[in-house]
């Protein structure tokens, strides 16, 4: 069952967001701390205290098998850009064990339904190189709009 999650989920989504945050940390460890700090741990809070945001989870019998946080986006038009809104999905990760079992598909199967019923036309979310997430988003119909790229001059990019 997907469900908007509560306070007493917290901790079980936490191990869920440890699993992303040591991701990450595997990934690129010249940016991401290791270890899940306090401030890590809280940072779920906003998301459930929050009317721009929120976090969704699938409750299989009491046990959270996978979560998505999502953030609503209004930027209003400026000189560079017209008014824009969508949905961003900041965080999304399924249980190690409970992967490639459609937990994540429900997941943003119900992100996509709220977007819709709240007039959000586009989901976004971003994704790290190291990812290997990236197929499954794909797979899921989204497509590369923005890149970032970087030259690490510690690595032997090109100097002057």
């Amino acid at each position: 069952m997907i469900r908007l999650a509560t306070a007493e989920d917290i901790p079980q989504i936490n191990v869920l967001r440890r699993e992303v945050n040591d991701i990450h940390v595997q990934g690129k460890p010249e940016f991401f701390k290791p270890g899940f700090c306090r401030e890590l741990q809280e940072h779920v809070n906003i998301y459930l205290e929050s009317e721009n945001n929120y976090v969704a989870v699938e409750d299989r019998d009491g046990v959270i098998t996978g979560m998505v946080m999502v953030d609503y986006i209004d930027k209003p038009e400026n000189p560079y850009s017209f008014e824009r809104r969508f949905v961003h999905i900041a965080e999304v990760c399924v249980l190690s064990s409970c992967r490639r079992q459609g937990v994540a598909h429900r997941l943003f199967e119900f992100v996509r339904r709220d977007a819709l019923e709240k007039g959000y036309g586009r989901i976004e979310l971003d994704v790290w190189a190291f990812n290997d997430a990236l197929a499954f988003y794909e797979a899921e119909g989204f497509t590369v709009f923005r890149r970032f790229l970087e030259l690490d001059l510690n690595k032997g990019g090109r100097q002057p």
